[in-house]
């Protein structure tokens, strides 16, 4: 095969472009409302439970106003499905019908190495069933029937330097190309197999290609595996070893295991559990935890019992967690790995651990405890101190469950551990504490008393802002006891108490008392009134952010000027909010 570098010629992504609607290949993997003139959706690139994802069908284009991503029909694909362009305009065009015209010139498509790739998996198949060969012998050993050798499509690489680089020579590819995806290297001006004396191990992408390999030494030597190095093809990342196979039963049973080695992958296979990946002998990825969710959001991970295995778990937890999967750590008995385990005790002795694996928060806090004597008094007030962290880490709700379990291990109230977490002291809330002053007081919020109780103190701070007027002393009763600190403030302190008494009720001054009996600290009365006057702006806002996304959802009609507006509006508020 001659060196010729070809290139789509790119003058076919209009008439792609004309033939694709935007709304159609988008609807494929987003659910998409209709409102008016535009779709919506919930963004597929970020965390969002409030649709703010918008399909424009008239400029086909997309955009999402809560994490800003936006563009046509090809930064779509290319995004969702971590493709380039050239792999993007194949998929369009396939999907539309328009038949792609290629043009000789210096960029090369990957096609040709997909097909390297493709004829090496064919030649290592052929080498480990033609004749006796170690590799045979050494799968044979480890208890791999035909048909689960075929399944995986497992080769040999001799031990031969060349055998592989002069077969696709032969077929006419150029040797740097075998370079580039790893199949072969280069030295003084010749070129080695890279592989060899291996078991091999075809990796493939979820469409089938084969982008790359993993190679098991037969012998002695080192490294153990091999793989191959990444390139425009392979990209580790972005790839899951046996999804290709396994991801249909993963979709189907709404859960997968996630295991460290290809040897695990196809033993738990064999033993029927299909829905079944392992990472490419690396952390597991933000890209790989997207690609699983493609699938399920419910994600076992079954590594190793030793050390690196468990530091392994921990480490996709957090990236599991992150993508809003719902993750389990299984932790398998006896050291063994889950090859070993399933081996030894069978398909049902391993989905038994698997009802059994702990939760994100569980498998946390006792990798945390293990590390400290809780006999001891200052290596508990330690461990305290690294849960709650780890705690902070979490959904408020979720963290809130676990508050309860540090009080049993520890000994502590959970109320001391509530304080500790949130950094308060007692009647001094911070920023950002924003459950305290919602908790309702008889119909009065925590921040309206504070509010109440820094009037008392100090006539400066009865100056609430009119942007958030509307948002405190809402009930009759605290707002009854503003009007009367109010109509009796002439700016001097102590205030006539006795006063502001007699023009209330029952209510008004057993809430007068409450408030006048509250301490508060004398150096923090600046800040806590700030908290709070920042905490009802963001209240006012997050009220106006939830009407906007009602009218957005509303079934009324609704016209893209207006929905421009609303949108822009949404992605002002959410700013404030974050800020």
């Amino acid at each position: 095969m001659a060196d010729n570098r070809i290139s789509y010629n790119y003058n076919t992504v209009d008439e792609i472009k004309s033939r694709c609607n935007i709304v159609d290949i988008i609807g494929e993997v987003v659910t998409l409302k209709k409102a008016g003139s535009i779709y919506k959706g919930v963004c597929p690139f970020h965390k969002e439970k409030t649709p703010s994802f918008v399909v424009y069908e008239q400029t086909q284009t997309y955009k999402c106003f809560g994490c800003g991503e936006g563009g046509d029909v090809f930064s779509f694909v290319m995004k969702h499905y971590n493709l380039d362009f050239s792999e993007a305009l194949e998929m369009l065009a396939k999907k539309c019908g328009v038949e792609i015209t290629k043009n000789t010139g210096r960029k090369r498509i990957n096609k040709e190495l997909y097909e390297i790739n493709r004829l090496a998996a064919r030649y290592y198949y052929r080498a480990l069933r033609e004749k006796p060969n170690p590799g045979l012998a050494y799968m044979r050993n480890r208890g791999l029937s035909d048909d689960t050798l075929n399944s995986f499509g497992i080769g040999y690489a001799d031990d031969s330097w060349t055998g592989l680089t002069d077969y696709l020579t032969g077929e006419g590819f150029n040797p740097d190309d075998l370079v580039e995806v790893g199949l072969a290297s280069k030295k003084n001006g010749r070129y080695f197999d890279y592989f060899r004396d291996r078991v091999m191990f075809p990796i493939q992408d979820t469409s089938g290609k084969v982008i790359g390999f993993g190679g098991r030494i037969i012998s002695d030597g080192t490294p153990k595996y091999l793989n191959s190095k990444e390139s425009s093809v392979f990209q580790k990342k972005f790839n899951l070893y046996g999804l290709n196979l396994t991801r249909e039963y993963a979709a189907r049973e709404d859960r997968i295991f996630l295991v460290e080695g290809y040897m695990d992958v196809i033993s738990l296979y064999q033993a029927g559990v299909r829905n079944v990946s392992a990472s490419l002998g690396t952390a597991l990825t933000e890209g790989q935890a997207r690609l699983i969710k493609r699938y399920t959001s419910n994600v076992v991970l079954s590594y190793d019992a030793d050390a690196a295995g468990q530091n392994a778990a921990l480490r996709g937890l957090d990236i599991l967690y992150g993508e809003d999967c719902r993750a389990r750590v299984l932790v398998v008995s006896d050291g063994k790995d889950p090859d070993e385990f399933i081996k030894t005790h069978g398909r049902g002795e391993y989905l038994n651990l698997a009802d059994k694996a702990l939760p994100y928060g569980d498998f946390k806090l006792k990798k945390i405890k293990e590390k400290y004597n809780l006999r001891d008094r200052q290596e508990k007030l330690l461990y305290l101190e690294e849960a709650l962290k780890m705690l902070k880490e979490m959904k408020p709700v979720e963290a809130d469950m676990y508050m309860g379990l540090l009080s049993e291990e520890t000994g502590i109230s959970e109320a001391a551990i509530r304080t500790q977490f949130t950094g308060a002291k007692a009647d001094s809330p911070v920023r950002g504490d924003y459950r305290r002053w919602e908790e309702q007081q008889s119909g009065i919020s925590a921040g309206e008393e504070d509010l109440l109780k820094l009037m008392l103190i100090d006539h400066e701070y009865t100056n609430i802002p009119e942007d958030i007027m509307d948002e405190v002393f809402n009930d009759p009763v605290s707002s009854a006891l503003y009007e009367a600190i109010t109509e009796n403030d002439r700016g001097e302190r102590p205030l006539n108490i006795g006063k502001i008494r007699d023009s209330l009720d029952v209510n008004g001054s057993e809430l007068l008392k409450k408030v006048s009996d509250k301490a508060i600290s004398i150096d923090r009365e600046r800040k806590i009134f700030d908290d709070c006057i920042s905490h009802f702006r963001r209240r006012k806002l997050k009220r106006e952010e939830a009407e906007i996304r009602q009218r957005l959802n509303s079934d009324g009609e609704i016209d893209n000027d207006e929905a421009n507006s609303l949108m822009m509006r949404l992605m002002e508020i959410q700013k404030q909010l974050k800020g």
